[in-house]
């Protein structure tokens, strides 16, 4: 089956207080998906939230395809309470796994769908033993750990290469990406969009996710 265009709007820049009403918004105004940051201050340098919270979002929002990205040193010790609280894909960052394929077996076992994280600094080749058991490569196009942020262009290189060794593979980007950078993403063969402020922040958030969306489908044709 081809990859299809997804547009996940990260809630990490939605109005937290809101959470649950936001997200609802946002898929009202049709995204495909929520991306949901996870950060523990240890991995990263900042610290969002974790399970009861998402799981509070899931008891209001009952079908919505949920992806939790964990920016966090032990990646293991969430999996179960990230199941039961109804996540949908699971992807965690591959830099501090000693065992990523134990942790991807876990994580296939717990009933999600696995994704694996790189940071700007990791080679995409790190990914090449693992890609057979993820369901979801993300590249990150800022450094992890807080919004808005600045797109790294520089990026590209590891989309593409990507794209043309695994050409049915689900390739996610995320970090500063919007109307304006959407094109490079698209092009080098990302079909998984995260957006954080582009989206959320926009006055018109359908019109945006639209066209970000015809934008990667133009390329995947």
């Amino acid at each position: 089956m081809p990859v299809q265009a997804k547009i996940g709007p990260s809630i990490l820049n939605a109005d937290l207080s809101n959470l649950a009403a936001e997200s609802q918004k946002l898929l009202d105004n049709g995204a495909d998906y929520l991306h949901l940051d996870v950060m523990d201050g240890t991995f990263v340098p900042n610290l969002t939230f974790g399970h009861p919270m998402v799981k509070s979002l899931r008891n209001k929002i009952k079908t919505a395809f949920f992806e939790t990205h964990m920016m966090v040193q032990k990646p293991e010790q969430w999996i179960e309470p990230m199941a039961d609280a109804g996540v949908n894909l699971y992807t965690f960052h591959v830099e501090p796994v000693q065992d990523v394929v134990k942790v991807c077996r876990q994580v296939q076992e717990s009933g999600m769908k696995v994704g694996l994280a790189i940071k700007p600094g990791t080679e995409v080749q790190e990914l090449e033993k693992y890609v057979s058991i993820a369901d979801v490569v993300l590249v990150m196009t800022v450094e992890p750990g807080f919004g808005g942020q600045s797109f790294m262009g520089d990026m590209m290189p590891k989309v593409k290469w990507l794209r043309d060794n695994y050409p049915n593979l689900d390739i996610e980007v995320d970090g500063g990406v919007g109307p304006k950078t959407i094109h490079c993403c698209a092009e080098a063969g990302a079909n998984m969009i995260v957006s954080g402020t582009a989206v959320v922040g926009a006055s018109d958030q359908a019109q945006v996710i639209r066209e970000m969306r015809d934008v990667v489908h133009s390329y995947l044709k």
